[in-house]
């Protein structure tokens, strides 16, 4: 059977340029400032686990399980590093719950980080765009720069011709998501917002991504320095750390699947192995999709944003990107998604990416994100959390402990 696990404290730094922060003192910082919050000496964590994807080719650093037991007080604790590309955060998060239920602890973290740009804060983007595109098969790389904004630029054109929906259906989700960030103080996109005519103008920096298909600027998330660290306990590792369950939210489902890696051959606009991860986290809570208040989703570009209230069940498929244009998705709507700004407008520094949907999700249902982007009454949250080409999905269930 397995055993209740609760959020006991989350902690993030703000996204955007962790400037000439080393990799080490990233680890420390994530630690450091999530025991903090939890009121406890990092040597109460029992079992731990770190999610990145770019550390072997953007910081020339491996073995970050060792980076972590190097923080006093987690030595000779069983900790691990796990890569699932955008969804490792989330896959640290699952990982952590694991050694959890498997008796391993009672007090578990959970830390995602990426560092993407130099000390200076300046970025490689034809080198970021080459590391990315190894998350992709071979045989859908070659020949492209930017392999993911060629790969979702054909997956946006796709979702458009098959169900009628236009580019400025699309941009309204990246306007949502910075009108929702300037209120983020985490937020890298926070001092920028855009109208409609703006995300669809092609001038400045909005421009179409790949000649002859629909992506535009505005349409992506952000390159993005950040971490996010949570700890994970049971009941058990609650009444050591002297945590009131009351004080805490319950991960009440929680789920993963992978789909092939290759894009062709199967439908990315109804990805089985999101739905099935969905559905398992919806039925491990004991809820329907109507019963979701709240969720953080995986925009990696706007037309994610339209599938994954499709995964959520909110709306039949083909009319996720609606749902945005009819306000529903917006705070005060009939379920408010990415009020944090998402991956558009928050930023997506990868390996954090999974923990800051989950974390951002617990802060919303305890009252702890700015007022302007409170859920008033909110009692149920989800998340999903995508890597790959929609391959590897990781998806959660929060729910206030009681």
């Amino acid at each position: 059977m397995r055993k209740p696990v609760y959020i006991a404290a989350y902690h993030q730094s703000k996204f955007g340029k962790l400037m000439d922060m080393t990799v080490p003192d990233i680890v420390k910082n994530a630690v450091e400032s999530v025991c903090k919050e939890a009121n406890a000496p990092p040597s109460a964590i029992d079992v731990g686990s770190i999610g990145a994807t770019c550390n072997f080719s953007l910081n020339k650093q491996g073995l970050l399980a060792g980076l972590v037991a190097s923080v006093p007080g987690l030595a000779a604790k069983p900790i691990e590093a796990v890569e699932n590309a955008c969804a490792s955060g989330g896959q640290a998060i699952l990982s952590v719950i694991n050694k959890l239920q498997a008796g391993d602890g009672d007090v578990g973290i959970a830390i995602g980080y990426e560092k993407m740009r130099d000390a200076e804060g300046k970025m490689d983007g034809k080198l970021i765009g080459e590391v990315l595109g190894y998350f992709s098969h071979p045989d859908e790389r070659e020949g492209k720069v930017f392999v993911f904004p060629h790969i979702f630029a054909e997956v946006m054109d796709l979702y458009m011709k098959t169900h009628g929906v236009r580019e400025e259906d699309l941009a309204q989700i990246a306007v949502v998501e910075y009108g929702n960030a300037k209120y983020n103080p985490y937020a890298q996109m926070q001092k920028v917002q855009i109208t409609l005519d703006q995300a669809m103008k092609l001038e400045g920096i909005n421009r179409y991504v790949v000649e002859g298909l629909p992506l535009k600027t505005y349409d992506c998330s952000q390159i993005t320095d950040g971490h996010a660290s949570m700890i994970i306990a049971t009941e058990q590792g609650l009444a050591k750390l002297g945590i009131r369950k009351a004080d805490t939210v319950q991960i009440a489902g929680y789920a993963q699947a992978t789909d092939p890696l290759r894009k062709e051959g199967r439908d990315v606009l109804r990805p089985c192995g999101a739905n099935a991860a969905m559905g398992k986290a919806y039925a491990m809570a004991g809820v329907k999709p109507a019963d979701v208040d709240v969720a953080e989703v995986h925009d990696c570009f706007t037309v994610m944003g339209a599938i994954a209230v499709e995964v959520l069940g909110k709306t039949p498929y083909g009319k996720g990107a609606a749902y945005w244009v009819d306000g529903k998705a917006a705070v005060g709507g009939e379920c408010a998604i990415n009020t944090s700004g998402g991956l558009i407008a928050k930023g997506h520094p990868i390996g954090a990416t999974g923990v800051a949907m989950v974390g951002w999700s617990a802060w919303q249902l305890q009252g702890k994100v700015p007022a302007e982007l409170q859920v008033k009454k909110a009692k149920v949250a989800a998340t999903f959390n995508i890597g790959g080409p929609i391959c590897s999905s990781v998806c959660t269930v929060l729910k206030p402990a009681v």
